[in-house]
């Protein structure tokens, strides 16, 4: 799918569309370019003083709840004689930890109207974007390398959107745009760190916002068809994901049918999707030989106590002769019907619990796996509110690597490091039980603490992105991550984990972070196996404990 046509196609028809079309019936209002280029002419004159006034109330665009808090300044909304009250959303968020999906367009994005220049009050079909974030870790004796000794990259992402709705219904689009670099970087850089110049999203779609009639609480239930590229999240984040810590962007070409939206009280998502290869200073481009599909429903009409969602989501993989690992090289098919149910009981507890169940074939192999999450939390009813949640993930691992079955649960294209923050274990071949405890003392401020350990589910399967041996497209896996005979057992570590975060202004998020890894039995064993005293040749591990110790600072800037 070439989208560098598709875009130009999109904006050919917008253009035509916009000279032709007026606007839609709900909203009573027609395009009058002349005035808006005065008033863009007007920006520049009116921008300091418009961004400097105080005010109240800050309302993100189509009415998404705000994460910055109640005590952060916003913009002041035109006063009306008669306000109407919108409908109430069935939607509620879970209180898990980072399982909720990012909005649709990120939290970034605003209306023009909102920005806070008077000369744009009106121009509510348009949404722009521009983000900043700038991010130093520093990392010793990483596991994830083959090498020892101290790492310092600084990461450097950029974004910009710029969306059409509602002006030109049924036709909407958006194009988003993306700028990811590393300096300083001891090793290679990866797809994982570098993508420079290249599109998120860049979609059309058609939006019928009567389509469904409307919910027992008035919310419209639309229909919504889009096609093209589109970067997005779902469920829980652990299986389709944009990825927001990692400096690059998971993103699909395909197509989205929606039925129903996040306010209704049922809503199903179907979606066809090739992911997208990250070339780093290319364009990217879809993957011929891998398809994702699936259908995820939503229910939602007890969401004060339980919103419940049922899915089916499968790859389908041909064969590719010049895939960069084993498993490309192979014909691959998986199915696996899920489910996730997540709410509150009283002021008792919260809950968010799912399982999954994986079948297929890869190779001259079937595929039998599974995995599941439980966490349980409870927030005290105190100023600083305070949580502590209990976790507790599975994700089976490959039992025989000698016989037709493989065990080895595959995440597709899910969130990784909630898992752990220094990105060593994935949902795949895992036991992973922890704590966290977080507070907040002021809407400002924040802290979060976190302890947990890692098992493998099977001694004889690999440990992910530990040694090199991780699936990126440009450094080749030395096979030490895996012990095919179950020797250097199944304990793989433990970890403290610390978050400090800042919002000095709204448009200004600070995070400070540290992790202790301590290993265990298996990391300390394969390390000593490979080490370059044992093997005398390379590639080869230095010899080193296995304890790491990941500090970062990252900040993050909303420009309008």
């Amino acid at each position: 799918m070439k989208f560098l046509w598709y875009l130009s196609r999109i904006m050919t028809l917008s253009a035509l569309t916009i000279s032709a079309t007026q606007a839609s019936s709900d909203q009573k209002t027609t395009l009058d370019f002349q005035a808006t280029q005065q008033k863009i002419l007007q920006v520049v004159q009116q921008m300091s003083d418009e961004t400097a006034r105080p005010s109240a109330g800050n309302a993100p665009a189509q009415g998404k709840p705000s994460e910055a808090g109640k005590g952060l300044p916003a913009i002041v909304p035109e006063t009306k004689t008669a306000e109407v009250k919108k409908p109430a959303s069935y939607h509620q968020r879970s209180n898990s930890y980072a399982t909720n999906p990012d909005s649709d367009p990120p939290r970034y994005v605003r209306r023009l109207s909102d920005i806070g220049v008077e000369a744009f009050k009106d121009i509510t079909w348009l949404e722009i974007g521009l983000e900043s974030r700038m991010r130093y870790e520093h990392r010793h004796n990483d596991i994830r390398r083959i090498e020892g000794g101290n790492d310092d990259p600084f990461f450097l992402r950029q974004r910009a959107w710029i969306g059409i709705k509602e002006i030109l219904d049924p036709f909407r689009f958006a194009v988003e745009f993306q700028d990811s670099r590393v300096y300083n970087n001891r090793f290679v850089s990866t797809d994982q760190e570098r993508n420079e110049y290249d599109l998120l999203n860049a979609y059309g779609e058609l939006y019928f916002k009567k389509a469904l009639g409307a919910d027992d609480r008035g919310n419209d239930r639309p229909i919504r068809f889009r096609v093209g590229r589109f970067a997005y999240e779902t469920t829980d984040r652990r299986f389709i994901a944009r990825n927001e810590w990692r400096n690059t962007t998971n993103t699909f070409e395909g197509f989205r049918l929606n039925f129903g939206r996040e306010a209704n009280d049922w809503e199903l998502d179907l979606f066809g999707m090739q992911p997208v290869r990250r070339l780093q200073t290319k364009f990217d481009e879809a993957n011929d030989h891998l398809w994702t599909f699936g259908a995820i429903g939503t229910w939602r009409k007890w969401s004060d106590i339980i919103t419940i969602q049922p899915y089916y989501m499968g790859q389908k993989q041909t064969a590719d002769p010049n895939g960069f690992t084993a498993t490309n090289r192979l014909d691959r098919e998986i199915h696996m019907p899920g489910f996730r149910a997540y709410g509150k009981v009283s002021n008792l507890f919260d809950f968010d619990v799912s399982y999954n169940r994986q079948l297929g074939y890869t190779g001259p192999n079937r595929i039998e796996a599974q995995g599941y999450t439980v966490e349980v939390g409870k927030t005290f009813e105190y100023a600083w509110k305070p949580r502590i949640g209990l976790f507790y993930g599975y994700a089976s691992g490959d039992k025989n690597p000698n016989d037709n079955v493989d065990n080895r649960f595959d995440r597709f294209f899910g969130f990784a490091r909630p898992w752990s923050a220094d990105h060593y274990v994935i949902y795949e071949n895992l036991k992973a039980p922890k704590i966290r405890f977080e507070f907040s003392p002021t809407q400002k401020l924040g802290f979060e603490l976190g302890y947990g350990g890692y098992w493998l589910a099977s001694n004889t399967d690999r440990m992910f992105d530990f040694l090199d041996g991780n699936i990126s497209n440009t450094v080749k896996d030395p096979g030490f991550n895996r012990d095919r005979t179950g020797k250097s057992g199944d304990f793989a570590g433990h970890s403290f984990e610390g978050r400090i975060r800042y919002q000095p202004t709204p448009r200004i998020n600070t995070i400070l972070g540290y992790t202790h890894f301590t290993a265990g039995e298996f990391v300390r064993n394969r390390i000593a196996a490979t080490s370059c005293a044992v093997l005398h040749k390379e590639p080869c591990t230095d010899q080193r404990s296995g304890d790491t110790d990941f500090l970062y600072f990252e900040v993050l800037i909303s420009l309008l």
